[in-house]
């Protein structure tokens, strides 16, 4: 991994990351002083301050090669407001045109924040653009998510951060790594459960691997390996499962002289398998329809509204009907909660083997990042971002996210200004 040569703990040092720490070093940033500086060395402490933030893992040299002078902006001309107006209002107040009336101030000009845009061209990087999606908590993470192979642009795995993004390429991150990534993280009791899963699972692979490696020995009797003195423990059907979408897999890609029909059946057949996989498995052995399991479940459970009563010789025959199986045991407004905690459950279910603590929750510090650019269009469903456009500055808004303001961002472009 590249060398750290930022800490996140030291003041004045503002990271693209979602870390509680970095958030407190965002909320004191301020202007650098420059009452005391030469026009010099305001330009490289504001040139060190930005690079800090936009594109810490690129190297200088290579950030000089991205660099443009020219910026890109946009003015608004709407078409009734050219069609009604010569353009003499916008030099209110100035000695020609419209003068302005007495007593009336002219009214407010957008400046456009064209020095905010200095960095725009590391929004096309592909680590940044994940960043940027919600994808990850850092462009650390998003480009280790990228050589990785977790990534793909246009539906190709991508492994280069700098890929550079034209307008409407889509890229898509597997969503275990944005649960993992957005995710909260484990607490201690989550972590032993964690182990403790993994434990039993490894301790069963090995007790499978022995009993085939004593069934299939030549020196086992034929008896022996007829009638086993200790029953084989079942498959796992999880990786039953995923060994069959692998065949699959392997079947659409490497046979080319399948049908059009026949790779629709398979294409169907790993949807199916993926939704399989995806479904949670609860302990009560309930059927995959969630109206067969609200009835199951009501069925199972004894549970009864008691109802006022005289006597108990009259109530007698009434509680033997209430504890039939037949009755309805819930109330409506107790269905509809039971089947919306078992909505929640299929969505949202409890798995330790996870990396992540579920049922899945946001991680903490995660709402002052909660927010996507213009030029991106994102859905979180599917894990996927189109990227429109590049960033470009308009009347009031420079759309490349930046927490300095316009003045330190154009020292730092004076400086990479002088140095092309």
């Amino acid at each position: 991994m590249r060398k750290r040569f930022y800490g996140l703990k030291k003041p004045k040092n503002a990271r693209q990351s979602w870390n509680k720490y970095n958030l407190y070093n965002l909320t004191r940033i301020k202007a650098p002083s420059t009452i005391v500086q030469t026009y010099f060395q305001q330009k490289w402490t504001a040139k060190a301050l930005t690079r800090a933030y936009h594109g810490e893992t690129i190297r200088e040299k290579q950030w000089q090669r991205m660099f443009r002078s020219t910026i890109r902006s946009v003015v608004p001309m709407e078409h009734r407001y050219l069609a009604g107006n010569d353009g003499s209002e916008q030099a209110l107040g100035r000695g020609s045109g419209l003068d302005v009336e007495p007593g009336r101030e002219a009214p407010p000009v957008l400046r456009t924040p064209y020095m905010n845009m200095v960095y725009s061209p590391v929004e096309r990087r592909l680590d940044t653009a994940i960043f940027r999606a919600m994808f990850a908590s850092s462009t650390r993470q998003a480009r280790q998510f990228v050589v990785h192979g977790y990534v793909k642009v246009n539906g190709k795995k991508m492994i280069y951060p700098g890929y550079q993004l034209n307008p409407g390429d889509m890229f898509q991150v597997e969503p275990e790594r944005v649960l993992f990534a957005t995710g909260a993280p484990k607490d201690k009791n989550e972590r032993r459960a964690g182990r403790r899963l993994r434990q039993k699972s490894s301790s069963s692979d090995s007790s499978d691997s022995s009993t085939s490696d004593a069934a299939e020995s030549p020196s086992a009797t034929p008896k022996a390996r007829e009638n086993p003195s200790k029953p084989t423990p079942p498959k796992d059907t999880k990786l039953e499962l995923t060994s069959i979408l692998a065949q699959a897999k392997n079947i659409l890609s490497t046979d080319s002289s399948l049908a059009a029909k026949r790779k629709q059946d398979l294409r169907a057949f790993q949807r199916l398998l993926k939704k399989t996989l995806s479904r949670s498995i609860t302990s009560t052995g309930l059927t995959d329809s969630l109206d067969a399991q609200l009835l199951e479940l009501t069925s199972r459970l004894n549970i009864s509204s008691p109802a006022p009563s005289n006597s108990s010789d009259s109530r007698a025959p009434n509680r033997s009907e209430q504890s039939s199986p037949s009755a309805p045991r819930l109330s409506a407004d107790d269905k509809r909660a039971l089947r919306t905690a078992l909505e929640e459950a299929r969505e949202n279910p409890i798995d330790p083997s996870k990396p992540y603590a579920t049922p899945w929750r946001p991680r903490e510090w995660m709402s002052p990042f909660a927010f996507i650019p213009r030029y991106l269009e994102v859905h979180h469903k599917i894990c996927s971002a189109v990227y429109l456009r590049h960033p470009v500055a308009r009347p009031g808004l420079g759309e490349v996210p930046t927490p300095y303001g316009g003045e330190t961002n154009g020292l730092a472009f004076n400086w990479y200004l002088r140095r092309r």
